[in-house]
């Protein structure tokens, strides 16, 4: 079968197309003929040798990705024969192998693809999705607030202003560039203003001079410094990611927001999956991530590329090149 292959931590360039065996499920679990792979940020940290959290360092060589969706092929030992022939989106925790034309996964992770969704939107709403809704768990939106989403055209951010309106938010978006604060503006946003203008926190406060409710932070740096600014009295910072870098803050800009009675708080990890609930929390936000995506609440946004092409989404999901969730398609 055709796979993608890393031979060696490192660049983007690292990551190869080419032939290799076609892997054989083990009792319990099942072969799946990929349709689409999902591309994860985490996934390319992983791929440079920079382990988690969560997820530990593969044993190199390695078929990257966790995030598939396709038609269960084969069968292994002892696996329930209601599967064969069904499509199926499932994420594959720890264990990479989804950028391939076949992948293996414990049949007890599976979900069937509901009804009007394709391949591409399933595996998007698999670990995106799941991601997103777990973060929703702690924003508590309805008419009257008023969300802060940094990075509002990528996968989750995507989502998150999707849910937001749906809620009865008022959402004012960011993202870097006229044509995402496009993208940003057409998904709903209220006020959709390009971060790498000086000038962004102005219009926001022109625009809302009673300050935002929540801040949805995957960003760190100067965005988030400058955004926390904005929040009101009593608001919330929900951090999930820092991808323009760590936020240091001064300790008069840390007393400034004790004073202001604004909270911080990481929301992924056990935090996530203790609100969550249940015996199997992340099952259950796949599931709900799934139902919201059929019914046409949530509707992910998608940058596809063909399997062989891993490389170049790797490297354009690094630069901010992309939009909405990263897919390939064997």
């Amino acid at each position: 079968m055709n796979a993608v292959r890393l031979h060696a931590f490192g660049p983007a360039e690292n990551l190869t197309h080419e032939r290799t065996a076609v892997p054989v499920p083990a009792p319990g679990q099942v072969r799946i003929a990929v349709a689409a792979a999902g591309v994860h940020l985490l996934d390319t940290s992983l791929r440079q040798g920079i382990q988690g959290p969560p997820a530990p360092l593969p044993e190199l060589p390695t078929v990257p990705g966790r995030e598939v969706a396709g038609t269960v092929d084969a069968l292994g030992p002892g696996t329930d024969p209601a599967w064969l022939g069904r499509d199926v989106v499932v994420h594959l925790g720890f264990a990479p192998g989804g950028y391939a034309e076949y992948a293996v996964a414990d049949a007890a992770r599976l979900h069937p693809v509901p009804d009007g969704l394709d391949a591409a939107r399933a595996v998007a709403m698999i670990g995106t999705g799941r991601t997103a809704l777990g973060i929703l768990q702690f924003a508590d939106l309805g008419p009257g607030s008023v969300a802060l989403v940094p990075a509002a055209a990528g996968g989750i951010g995507t989502l998150l202003v999707q849910y937001a309106k749906n809620a009865g938010a008022t959402v004012v978006a960011l993202a870097g560039g006229a044509a995402k604060t496009a993208v940003a503006a057409a998904n709903g946003a209220d006020l959709a203003l390009d971060y790498t203008d000086p000038a962004w926190p102005e219009a926001v406060r022109a625009r809302h001079p009673d300050g935002a409710t929540v801040l949805f932070d995957s960003v760190g740096g100067a965005t988030a410094r400058a955004a926390l600014g904005l929040l009101a009295p009593g608001g919330r910072h929900l951090v999930f990611g820092w991808s323009g870098g760590p936020l240091d803050l001064t300790d008069a800009e840390r007393a400034d927001l004790t004073a202001r009675g604004i909270t911080t708080r990481g929301v992924l990890g056990p935090a996530m999956l203790q609100r969550a609930g249940g015996e199997d929390p992340l099952r259950l936000l796949e599931t709900r991530a799934l139902a919201e995506a059929a019914a046409g609440r949530l509707r992910p946004a998608l940058t596809r590329y063909p399997l062989a092409r891993a490389a170049e989404a790797h490297h354009d999901l690094e630069t901010r090149a992309t939009t909405g969730k990263v897919v390939l398609e064997p």
